[in-house]
């Protein structure tokens, strides 16, 4: 009886082995989740590296929300958010969004405004550029993202630490660029809290703001950056504007570093409940 079973087993790894030979020799093909897109900007001076995330199914015919993500290079938040997204698309009640992520040049040039402290300036020789930033998001790349694929009057923007402080700038200046703001341990230290201390008389400014805004911090980053954060959103609830919704979310176990995924991620749970 050995000599049959001693056969089949033989028989059963040669057309294993056949098999996986097989596999071997087809070729690998690349995994694609989206598009990268090179816009030359007139405003900066210079090209912009785009990474596109076009949801599963993508359809050139349908309109798609988008989310803008600051910081949005592979190597940085793209990949991180994206697989975000599409986890909640798949069990929860997120819509497909296309993703737009902002490769940096310079975050520290681009995400901030003008200083007159010495220490600043010395430090970080590039700063003060937020206004042409924000005048190529709003000039160039958003029309040129509508001119490419179809989208809707939805728009996020996600910003953490210098990021987060390019999106308080741009919701308290030009709302109207987006309609949920996702701010996460914004940099309001910078220039002396400048940009905290007008926050009310800009926000006063406004009419109306039929605006999402989230703003998070972790527990475990800087005392003065939580307060900002808690400030900020303080200020905002405070304004009672029609439309508005503040939602302030600190995050006990979070700090500078592990904060922006747990936080979107907590942002995605509020806004997209999970299926039942």
């Amino acid at each position: 009886m050995k000599h049959p079973i001693t056969l089949f087993l033989l028989l059963t790894f040669s057309i294993l082995a056949a098999h996986a030979q097989t596999g071997m020799n087809i070729p690998a093909e690349p995994l694609t989740i989206g598009e990268v897109r090179v816009l030359r900007s007139e405003i900066l001076h210079e090209e912009r590296i785009l990474n596109i995330y076009l949801p599963y199914g993508y359809d050139k015919e349908k309109a798609y929300p988008v989310i803008y993500l600051l910081d949005g290079s592979i190597d940085e938040d793209f990949v991180h958010i994206t697989g975000l997204a599409q986890f909640f698309r798949l069990q929860f009640n997120m819509p497909d969004f296309i993703i737009v992520g902002i490769a940096n040049v310079d975050r520290k040039r681009d995400f901030t405004f003008h200083t007159d402290i010495k220490e600043l300036q010395e430090h970080y020789p590039t700063t003060g550029h937020s206004e042409a930033f924000i005048r190529f998001l709003e000039l160039e790349l958003q029309p040129y993202i509508q001119s490419v694929y179809k989208t809707q009057e939805t728009r996020y923007l996600i910003g953490q630490s210098l990021g987060g402080l390019l999106a308080t700038e741009i919701l308290l200046k030009k709302p109207e660029l987006f309609s949920h703001y996702l701010i996460v341990s914004p940099s309001l230290w910078w220039d002396n809290e400048s940009l905290l201390d007008q926050a009310r008389p800009l926000i006063g400014q406004q009419a109306a703001l039929n605006k999402y805004v989230y703003i998070s911090v972790g527990k475990q980053e800087d005392k003065i950056m939580q307060r900002e954060a808690k400030q900020l959103a303080g200020i905002l609830k405070g304004a009672q504007k029609p439309g508005l919704t503040v939602v302030f979310l600190p995050l006990a176990k979070e700090n500078h570093a592990t904060i922006l995924h747990q936080s979107i991620n907590e942002a995605f749970k509020g806004l997209f409940p999970y299926k039942e």
